[in-house]
């Protein structure tokens, strides 16, 4: 029996190695303004039957796998019970299996007790992506992202306290130019204060179809250019104050490719940013931009 999928199927860069198993289809919330990757598909849960067909095939296929990704856009919406006999049914299958992730929103994990997130933890479930996208609680308002900042740090405080290890992300120029400086400065206060094993800043891109993207087209957002981005990322950068976080913007909506782990290299990011404001840099050409 071949893996499954329903298409489109989306995952992190990080996880291009991975095996995706479909445990939901779509996303909890679908109602984030910029957000177009599962506006095709209505939410729902798989039934546990079809995963763990589809866990028997790719352990035939797979058998060297060691990393797995849940799809869709939220799998820890599922309660503990649902989840906990998809992780046993991986680690069955995948004797070299290392660990389990997947996106999650902030309510996924405030609606679960901390014995429940260790028992996930100690199942197998070892990293989880939370799309933060600003600290800022009224730009969180107007894209709709379902979730105050206060959330978002509960749950990513919760999750490590489980031992599971967080990846957060934010959106350069999500705030338009109007309000980019307290974006940059709230988003930086909040991810400090998370310290995150991962901390990625992406570049917001208005994908057609999107509530965003009217936005912008009719003048009620404008989007930063190129410089101001510069601009907005070294606001970020030397905001943070985290501990032992890995820092990327290598994603291809970014102009300033930079990694990095905080704090030691905060000082030699920012520097690196000012050398592209200084010219003394090229920035990505714009074809070589996207999604």
């Amino acid at each position: 029996m071949p893996v499954r999928y329903e298409e489109p199927v989306y995952r992190p860069p990080s996880e291009a190695a991975s095996y995706l198993l479909h445990v939901t289809y779509g996303c909890s919330h679908n109602r984030c303004s910029y957000c177009a990757m599962y506006l095709q598909k209505t939410f729902r849960v798989r039934p546990l039957e079809q995963v763990r067909q589809d866990i028997e095939a790719a352990a035939c296929a797979y058998p060297v796998t060691d990393k797995v990704f849940l799809l869709d856009g939220d799998a820890m919406t599922l309660s503990s019970a649902r989840l906990l006999p998809v992780l046993e049914s991986l680690r069955a299958a995948f004797p070299r299996l290392r660990r389990v992730s997947a996106y999650s929103n902030a309510d996924s994990v405030l609606d679960k007790s901390d014995a429940e997130l260790r028992e996930l933890q100690e199942a197998g479930l070892g990293l989880l992506y939370f799309g933060l996208e600003s600290g800022d609680d009224p730009t969180l308002e107007r894209v709709v992202k379902g979730a105050t900042a206060r959330e978002y740090t509960d749950a990513v405080l919760r999750s490590k306290a489980a031992g599971i290890k967080a990846s957060v992300m934010g959106l350069i120029g999500i705030a338009g130019r109007e309000r980019w400086r307290t974006h940059a400065e709230a988003t930086a206060r909040v991810v400090s204060e998370m310290s995150p094993r991962f901390f990625s800043l992406l570049t917001v891109t208005p994908v057609p179809g999107t509530s965003f993207h009217e936005e912008v087209q009719s003048g009620r957002i404008t989007l930063p250019d190129a410089r101001e981005t510069l601009e907005e990322l070294r606001a970020i950068l030397q905001g943070l104050e985290c501990n032992g976080t890995i820092f990327r913007s290598n994603h291809a909506s970014n102009y300033l490719p930079l990694a990095g782990r905080l704090p030691q290299d905060r000082e030699r990011l920012v520097a690196l940013v000012d050398d592209a404001l200084d010219g003394r840099l090229e920035l990505k050409p714009e074809w070589l931009r996207g999604l």
